[in-house]
């Protein structure tokens, strides 16, 4: 139940990314008057992640397509946004938020959404390889496209294989390096991993699988070692995941396994201190279990539900997982928590590059991935943890609402 001093506590959100975002928008909105903070390591107001490694890496889109509110809104609606500011310490006893140049806000509430930051791989000459998280990373890549002829990416994930699309696009000549035996096989098992493989190999993406990279030497252009090959590559890029970025919350004692732990409700092992977006490993209630989600539709959705939780209001994270990508004329859709040894079920024809899978623990639909179709992914999120037939769920010629078994 919303109460009359929740509307008043002074909120400090530490991070300035999209879910901090939206967190403070939908405070305001949800009737929250106390003093709300954001502090942010950028020099940018919050903005979106997507179009860096989409649109903007294109050429499609402009910067100011990504960013959530313009600078203005913040005045607009009294929330204090510190822009390239470093946040030092937080003492939750204390109830204060150091700041870089000694300055300190006291806080009632404090959020942690300070995201994530690229993995880099521990071998010789990693510094030598981009990673892509910021701006001005996804500013300075499409810029290296006009001047490079030649590029590694090393990693086979969302990112990489984005990354590949976009450079080839700009004709760039591209080699993946991918360490599993099929890109994004963890994430969607080896029948669908295989259609994207398939699909950067029909756009001269030399992919090369189970590779490990050993080392990367050179002053551009750049020397990528595997095993006895040396790749050579006017352009590397190190696209092999992202870490939470915890060493705030380990610092103040907060419960720290793959992320901050959170409950239901966002609230850390300090329940003054929530915690939200990529830096969250939060108890899913519809899953049952904690995850930590990478995604644009989580930190939309997490910075929501915790303006909500700020205001007593009774909400909990029991969403499922989505998240999109854009490759070459590929648009895709995944909602749900597949298991990469699930069965899958196609609906449509792989090779005309219009389908949708299903993902099956037995019988009960765990994810689904719409893929050049769409005004479905509602309908495959209201079937996710049912039963459903089969047969059913792969004629194009039932209507979703009609698969399950009991229909």
């Amino acid at each position: 139940m919303n109460t009359e001093s929740d509307r008043h506590t002074d909120i400090v959100i530490i991070g300035a990314g999209l879910a901090a975002a939206k967190a403070a928008i939908a405070l305001r909105e949800n009737g929250h008057e106390g003093a709300i903070t954001i502090v942010g390591d950028e020099e940018h107001p919050p903005y979106e992640r997507p179009p860096l490694s989409k649109g903007m890496l294109l050429g499609k889109k402009s910067f100011d397509d990504a960013i959530v509110e313009p600078a203005a809104w913040y005045d607009e609606h009294d929330v204090r946004l510190l822009t390239g500011r470093t946040v030092e310490r937080l003492d939750p006893a204390e109830h204060r938020v150091h700041l870089d140049g000694g300055e300190v806000l006291a806080y009632d509430k404090a959020v942690l959404a300070t995201g994530a930051h690229p993995r880099v791989l521990d071998i010789p000459g990693a510094d030598l390889a981009r990673t892509l998280r910021r701006k001005e990373d996804s500013e300075g890549l499409l810029e290296s496209f006009s001047s490079s002829s030649t590029a590694v990416i090393i990693g086979g994930g969302w990112i990489g294989l984005e990354v590949a699309a976009a450079a080839r696009e700009a004709g760039v000549k591209v080699t993946v390096l991918e360490a599993a035996p099929l890109p994004l096989q963890h994430a969607l098992g080896d029948e669908m991993a295989g259609y994207f493989a398939e699909l950067h190999r029909k756009h001269s993406v030399d992919l090369r699988t189970s590779a490990g990279v050993d080392a990367i030497s050179g002053d551009g252009p750049y020397s990528v070692h595997v095993g006895d090959d040396v790749l050579t590559a006017d352009l590397v890029l190190m696209g092999v995941g992202a870490a939470p970025n915890t060493q705030l919350a380990e610092a103040a004692g907060l419960t720290v396994d793959n992320g901050v732990v959170v409950d239901e409700r966002f609230a850390t092992s300090d329940p003054d201190v929530l915690a939200i977006g990529d830096v969250a490993n939060a108890r899913n209630t519809a899953l049952g279990e904690p995850v930590r989600v990478e995604h644009w539709d989580n930190a939309i959705k997490q910075g929501q539900a915790v303006a909500k939780a700020l205001l007593g209001e009774d909400v909990v994270y029991d969403w499922q997982p989505y998240f999109y990508t854009d490759q070459y004329d590929l648009g895709m859709e995944y909602v749900g928590r597949g298991d990469a040894n699930d069965d899958v079920v196609v609906r449509g024809d792989t090779d005309t590059g219009e389908f949708v899978a299903f993902w099956l623990d037995g019988d009960r639909l765990t994810a689904g991935m719409n893929v050049n179709v769409w005004d479905v992914n509602d309908d495959i999120r209201a079937l996710l943890g049912r039963t459903v037939d089969r047969e059913r769920l792969a004629d194009p010629g039932v209507p979703l609402p009609e698969v399950l078994a009991d229909a």
